[in-house]
């Protein structure tokens, strides 16, 4: 009997440690090609770059995987005992494994073999993070066991809070959400430190398998899970019953969390951000950097700039008639499935799109677009509405004989299976007008003249529609509205705002091949001498012309480039009638350099860019704030920013042609903006056959541009001007914008002399003078007592430069002014 026992204990002793030496040997081998896990202390997940409006709302989100790294301190208890309780309720006691729950998930294996089911793990959190950081998904025991190994290691390594940040960063949570703070957001519109009991508890039931979870197309499933983790909440006494009870008996209100830039209507301004980063700092940091981007963008100003922008783009559209409708569709049966075949315009707000169901004399009977469902499918609901003959006055008669005509029917504009836009009809609540988008675009920017912040930025009526920025990446022809520059020029080389130039025929030859150009004032007449302000305020072409070749296209096109209208002006005289391509963005910045004073500026939409750690990575203002950093008040004197921009305009230059374009607005051809009743400087443009209009104006607060054209350049109609139709936009956003502003005067630098003077000659001002002026001038430019006529460019024999004898003799037998 000793000698059985003894055997026994031989073989259990061999058995032992030929176990030993096996799971040594397992050990050994596994540890041979383990992932590097030192690599987690510098871990850094692709985190989503967030884009804010200057007042901190959120524009836009890029991301390629949606993740906020959160730390774990920011992270409330509450929320942490969700994820144990549903994960890893033994977390804070094992060293990496939790054998108990080994030994379960064994057990379970063997009562499952040969039925096809997959093995029951029993990982730990910690194992979840060598897994997700280190290994791949692969359902096999030898991945487990290098999970197991690395765990341990893990354990060692890192401190237990440590283990947990990675983990709650890294987990897939479903809603394209990665890490617990980027699910909060996007499931529930909260940050973590909001959500409640029952909100937690369904995060943390996720990470098994979100799909399977979906809050819409799961939810029943979705809440049982949810409740079987307030279950282990209660169990294991991070919460009391009482509370758990109360938790469960919640519904599930997910509440998906709004994204884009829709919030503002700044989807143009938001692409121009994202096109921005991506050529500065790559697509890899875009979308995976995890920065912090604050913009120039005024969510106010933008609002108003959107609506006064489509409004004036539908209002001309509809001018021209109604075309027909989007589409036509079959309305029997469920006419709503059909309807919400075609695709619809989601970011014209308050418009809907719907199809017509009946019409007749007075009335038409409509159908919207049924929306969908949170889990995707199409509501049963269908809505209804009615177009009465008020809502289509504006359409003309659509069809038949009587089309082009006033309409005095419904039915003679809308017939069943038409798909139209409508919108709501005041404020009645079933009553909606009729609407189409507007074939014409355009483009509108609104600056910070000071700083070349842009607070505002439309691209077009929709970008839903098209992505196209008109204001940003459109070239068109400028027109009229380089004619500043011009004058800028020449007032910056000896001309005075008096200086007189010849408005009269004018015969320019521009070489072998091409021939002889005769530019020609928009109205074909000619009012022969008159001062460099008339010719800017009446917007005279043939003046522009003339001044253009005393001065040189050389010198203008120093200029243009300067102000960076173009990057180089080919030397043809033409050119100074705006016949060049340019962008509203950039005419804009240069009218903006006009009026703060000639001080150069860089027109951005970022104010600055932050990285993943809060470090300021990009700033635009690069001014030196002197006395900023004072730790404390000891009576120094008060911080000042020091401006070393360059100056590409002399001051006193950048006022005179601000001056003149205030006369413009009070005098010429932009007089409808003189509502206002502010000061207000501008300068309409208008191309050959109207195919672009234009009007840039600025206050001293806000400079805006606008450009109204066809996509295709074609005629907008005949006698269509900046004048007017782009100046009624910025009139009608400035008088948003700025209503609860107080008038502010442009400043007048030091040394300019302002004296009375007479229009029409440019000379000094009598005591009979009538419609008197205040004209700007440099020291020493003031004009004589006694008017002194020049005609400006003169040949040889003192005539008019390139003006033929028999024009010459016509202007001289008038007595010059007709």
């Amino acid at each position: 009997m000793l000698r059985f026992f003894g055997f026994l204990f031989t073989a259990g002793t061999i058995l032992f440690f030929a176990g030993v030496a096996a799971a040594a040997g397992l050990i050994w081998h596994f540890s041979q090609d383990l992932p590097d896990y030192s690599q987690l202390q510098d871990y850094e997940p692709p985190v989503m770059t967030r884009v804010h409006a200057v007042d901190g709302s959120l524009l836009a989100e890029y991301a390629r995987e949606r993740r906020l790294y959160i730390p774990i301190q920011a992270v409330p208890q509450s929320v942490i005992n969700a994820f144990l309780a549903a994960e890893d309720k033994n977390f804070y006691r094992h060293g990496g494994l939790d054998f108990a729950g080994i030994a379960r998930a064994g057990i379970l294996y063997i009562k499952n073999i040969g039925t096809n089911r997959r093995p029951q793990g029993a990982s730990t959190i910690t194992q979840q993070v060598a897994k997700n950081f280190l290994l791949t998904n692969e359902v096999s025991f030898k991945r487990k066991f290098k999970e197991a190994l690395l765990a341990l290691k893990i354990e060692r390594a890192y401190s237990k809070e440590r283990i947990l940040e990675l983990y709650l960063n890294e987990i897939y949570l479903g809603f394209s959400a990665y890490g617990l703070a980027a699910a909060s957001l996007l499931y529930f519109d909260k940050s973590v430190h909001e959500l409640s009991t029952a909100e937690a508890a369904y995060l943390a039931a996720l990470p098994k398998a979100p799909s399977q979870l979906h809050p819409f197309r799961q939810r029943k499933r979705a809440v049982e899970r949810r409740n079987y983790v307030i279950d282990r909440m209660v169990e294991n006494g991070f919460i009391e019953a009482e509370e758990g009870e109360a938790a469960k008996k919640k519904p599930l209100n997910v509440t998906p969390r709004p994204t884009g830039a829709q919030i503002f209507a700044g989807e143009y301004f938001a692409e121009e951000v994202r096109r921005e980063i991506q050529q500065k700092y790559g697509e890899k940091r875009l979308y995976e950097g995890g920065l912090s981007v604050r913009t120039t963008l005024d969510p106010k100003l933008q609002t108003i700039a959107r609506k006064v922008m489509a409004g004036a783009l539908v209002s001309f559209d509809e001018s021209r008639g109604y075309r027909g409708p989007v589409k036509t569709i079959d309305v029997s049966g469920d006419w709503g499935a059909r309807l919400a075949d075609v695709r619809a315009l989601y970011d014209v707000d308050p418009w809907r799109l719907a199809v017509v169901l009946k019409a007749d004399r007075k009335s038409a009977r409509i159908g919207f677009q049924p929306a969908r469902v949170p889990g995707g499918a199409l509501s049963r609901e269908r809505e209804t509405g009615i177009v009465p003959l008020e809502g289509v006055k504006w359409a003309k008669a659509a069809r038949g004989s009587a089309r082009g005509k006033a309409v005095t029917r419904v039915s003679q504009v809308l017939k069943p299976g038409d798909v139209v836009y409508v919108e709501p009809l005041g404020a009645e609540t079933n009553r909606f007008r009729l609407r189409q988008v507007p074939e014409i675009s355009g483009g509108m920017a609104v600056m910070d003249p000071v700083t070349g912040r842009v607070l505002a930025l439309v691209g077009g009526f929709s970008f839903d529609q098209s992505q196209f920025d008109r204001a940003t990446q459109a070239k068109r022809q400028p027109g009229s509205s380089f004619k500043p520059l011009v004058y800028a020029a020449a007032l910056d080389n000896g001309y005075t705002p008096a200086t007189i130039v010849m408005d009269a025929p004018i015969e320019i030859d521009q070489g072998p091949g091409i021939g002889i150009w005769r530019p020609e004032n928009y109205s074909t007449k000619f009012y022969g001498p008159q001062t460099m302000r008339f010719g800017v305020e009446r917007s005279r072409n043939v003046m522009t012309v003339r001044l253009a070749q005393d001065i040189g296209m050389p010198l203008i096109a120093e200029y243009a480039k300067r102000f960076g209208v173009y990057d180089k002006l080919p030397p043809y005289l033409s050119y100074v009638l705006g016949a060049g391509e340019t962008t509203v963005l950039r005419m804009v910045t240069a009218y903006s350099m006009i009026a703060n004073g000639g001080r150069r500026i860089t027109p951005t939409l970022i104010d600055r860019i932050q990285d993943r750690y809060g470090r300021t990575i990009y700033r635009h203002d690069q001014r030196e704030c002197r006395g900023c950093k004072a730790a404390k008040w000891q009576n120094q004197p008060e911080p000042a920013l020091i401006d070393r921009r360059e100056r590409v305009l002399d001051p006193m230059t950048a006022y005179q042609v601000t001056s003149i374009m205030e006369g413009v607005v009070k005098r010429g051809t932009g007089t409808i903006v003189r509502e206002l009743d502010r000061p207000v400087a501008g300068k309409t443009g208008t191309t050959n056959d109207e195919k672009d209009v234009w009007f840039i104006g600025f206050t001293p607060e806000l400079a805006v541009g606008v450009y109204l054209g066809y996509d295709k350049p074609r005629t907008i109609g005949r006698r269509a001007t900046g004048g007017q139709l782009a100046a009624p936009i910025v009139r009608d956003f400035l008088k948003a914008a700025l209503a609860d502003k107080p008038a502010v005067p442009f400043r007048v630098p030091p040394g300019i002399k302002l004296i009375r003077v007479d229009p029409a000659t440019g000379g000094r001002a009598g005591l009979g003078t009538q419609r008197a002026i205040l004209e700007a001038f440099k020291p020493g430019t003031e004009p004589s007592h006694t008017p002194t006529t020049v005609y400006g460019t003169l040949d040889p024999y003192g005539r008019p430069r390139g003006v033929t004898p028999e024009a010459n003799r016509a202007v001289q037998g008038m007595g010059g002014l007709y």
